[in-house]
């Protein structure tokens, strides 16, 4: 799928109530801030990269090409920035990833993509024992559906797929990279594991 065809957009508009309250995409990993690993993750595959936030809206766009900032103020959960980041969009389709899953494959963008030409309107990565509800593509025109969907109280986001063609994208053969990191102890855990990793390799 061409680039231009594409928008990249990072939710990182939530409350990191288990991270202390913290900005949690602005949290280091691995020498980096979290949001930085999931826009190296689209950012070759995408024409513009967003980031959906409600506070720090600075240090987030040093990093993105916009911050998109939720249409109702206050934290509305993941719905809402798919929402605003889908109203901001400028492109056919919209590729969300959230800011806390620092390990997400190379050639996630492809994936999804595949699965969306078979003519799905949003595809979920799949696991085989579970679906990631926030690493979709779907298609920028769904959002007058979501804003119908959010007016009338809706904040699930996988019955809002239901409403929608919403197939499955198998990633069961990299399903640790789609940890993602709600406490302190999981990222140093995960960053653990990854200097064991790397020491075994050099």
């Amino acid at each position: 799928m061409d680039p231009g065809a594409l928008t990249g957009l990072v939710l990182a508009g939530g409350q990191g109530q288990r991270m202390g309250g913290v900005g949690k995409g602005l949290v280091e990993f691995a020498g980096a801030p979290l949001v930085s690993w999931a826009i190296r993750c689209l950012r070759p595959h995408v024409g513009e990269v967003l980031v959906s936030a409600n506070r720090h809206l600075e240090q987030y766009a040093a990093v993105a090409d916009r911050v998109v900032e939720d249409i109702e103020a206050g934290f509305h959960g993941p719905l809402m920035g798919i929402y605003s980041g889908l109203r901001a969009a400028r492109s056919e389709w919209v590729v969300i990833v959230p800011c806390d899953s620092p390990l997400l494959p190379d050639d996630l963008v492809a994936r999804l993509a595949r699965v969306v030409e078979t003519g799905a309107d949003i595809a979920i990565a799949d696991d085989g024992e579970r679906r990631h509800p926030v690493v979709a593509m779907m298609r920028q025109a769904l959002h007058r559906d979501l804003g119908l969907a959010l007016a009338s109280g809706e904040r699930k986001v996988g019955r809002w797929y239901a409403r929608h063609e919403c197939r499955p994208v198998d990633v069961s053969d990299c399903a640790e990279a789609f940890t993602n990191l709600n406490s302190e102890a999981e990222r140093s855990a995960l960053e653990s594991h990854l200097r064991r990793q790397h020491d075994e390799f050099h």
